[in-house]
């Protein structure tokens, strides 16, 4: 599994995967979809899928695939190894999405909570599947919410597909299994090669499980947090975690108007290049209508 190409941009999102082996193009199959690293607060959530022809479900059985979080990091190295061996006739994809693109989703304007990001991360790779030949004729997901709901929003953009959504899908059907090795193989690597673009100093990049419980990382939190720039790029600054950290410990920002500055007299304030002129009969586009919004004319 080579990361190269997320690791040279760890800022956003990148999708790779395996050769597509030849059974997989000329016979139904199987695909089951696990994602990893959904919970910490740290590093990428990694989404993964597998798929086997139907014919070879049997022999999938027999490489043992299990659920990845009852497996220890060295089980699920050797697992993917097992896996990857497997080539002729068992292929995988994996969508890493960055911490960085979780947490700028979520707090845009238009709300993206991380449940649509998961489901629209696993539309995509079924699709990408899809797009590559494979002959796809069952899926099985670990669901994501409520399972009924997510399973008919699955169908209906793929209606030509088998879909079964349910929880704890990583320990009743192997393929889901072997996509939750997939994904925790690569979110293992991309954390514990996670290249920094900020510059740390002296603290230590001993983080912990990146889960917002584990003290190690908590303490991290603190130790790492800039107080005027916040936190590097690792973080999820959408969490709590790191929210409550940043509310309590980082310089609070405010956007004063300079205009009653005697060094500034003379110079427009950045407000009146926003106000309405009152003779004008120009109407505001509805944009603005829509979601209440108004012209500004003082503080």
């Amino acid at each position: 599994m080579e990361l190269g190409e997320f690791e040279r941009d760890n800022a956003g999102s990148c999708r790779l995967g395996s050769p597509v082996p030849e059974l997989c193009r000329a016979g139904p199959c199987c695909l089951g979809i696990d994602e990893a690293g959904r919970g910490p607060v740290l590093g990428p959530m990694v989404y993964g899928v597998c798929y086997c022809p139907l014919a070879k479900q049997e022999e999938l059985g027999a490489l043992k695939m299990a659920d990845s979080k009852t497996l220890t990091e060295a089980e699920r190295e050797q697992l993917f190894g097992t896996l990857d061996g497997a080539r002729d006739f068992v292929g995988w994809a994996l969508h890493i999405l960055s911490p960085n693109l979780i947490s700028t989703s979520m707090q845009q304007r238009a709300k993206y909570n991380l449940n649509a990001l998961s489901h629209d991360t696993a539309i995509g790779l079924i699709q990408h599947v899809l797009d590559a030949g494979v002959h796809v004729a069952e899926v099985f997901v670990d669901t994501v919410g409520p399972a009924e709901k997510y399973q008919e929003k699955l169908k209906r953009h793929f209606p030509e597909l088998e879909v079964t959504v349910r929880p704890k899908a990583d320990s009743l059907f192997p393929i889901v299994s072997a996509a939750s090795i997939c994904a925790k193989v690569a979110r293992d690597r991309a954390v514990k090669n996670w290249t920094f673009l900020e510059d740390l100093g002296d603290v230590s990049v001993e983080y912990g499980s990146g889960y917002p419980n584990d003290p190690k990382t908590k303490e991290w939190l603190a130790q790492c947090l800039d107080p005027v720039f916040g936190y590097p790029q690792f973080v999820r600054f959408s969490w709590s975690t790191a929210q409550t950290i940043l509310e309590s410990k980082a310089v609070p920002v405010r956007w004063d108007d300079s205009e009653d500055d005697p060094a500034q007299k003379g110079t427009r304030s950045v407000l009146s290049f926003f106000a309405r002129k009152e003779s004008s009969k120009h109407q505001p586009h509805r944009f603005f209508h829509e979601r209440k919004l108004e012209t500004v004319t003082g503080l």
